[in-house]
């Protein structure tokens, strides 16, 4: 079986189905890979963000629950979970659709992070983060008990 541009030189490959594409030479394009590259360009949307957001969730909970190390890297985690949600919301931007994915994305992203966070120090059983909390760019987390002087 010959091999085509696509296996050998996907760079050209690119270039050439492009401009097949503006030429509207479409009896000369690719398509099964084309199609391929496409449904691939939409997963790797959805892989992105789902990553983006288990990182956001990490450094959330971080910021949230782990005192120990709280002064030592708070400002870095803050700094980045200002990243990581700018990130997700540029990506959502780009393709707002994925916007009613967000739950379901959140859903696996949480435990995720949960398990990750749970291996450097033990989480309370009421941690909690909320998808609206996480994307709030202007939420951050506040112990509400140190805040209001209780104990």
């Amino acid at each position: 079986m010959p091999s085509t541009r696509y296996e050998t030189d996907y760079h050209q490959w690119i270039k050439e189905t492009v401009n097949q594409l503006r030429e509207r030479n479409f009896d000369q394009i690719d398509w099964e890979n084309l199609i391929e590259e496409l449904e691939s360009m939409g997963k790797s949307d959805k892989r992105a963000i789902l990553s983006l957001l288990t990182r956001l969730l990490e450094h959330l909970l971080k910021l949230s629950y782990w005192d120990a190390e709280k002064d030592h890297s708070g400002n870095h985690w803050a700094a980045e979970i200002v990243n990581f949600r700018a990130q997700i919301q540029h990506r959502l931007e780009d393709s707002p659709s994925l916007r009613s994915e967000l739950e379901a994305m959140y859903a696996k992203a949480y435990p995720v992070a949960v398990k990750s966070v749970s291996k450097l120090f033990s989480l309370p059983h009421e941690a909690h983060i909320s998808l609206k909390q996480a994307l709030d760019e202007d939420w951050f987390v506040v112990d509400e008990s140190r805040e209001s002087g209780e104990s």
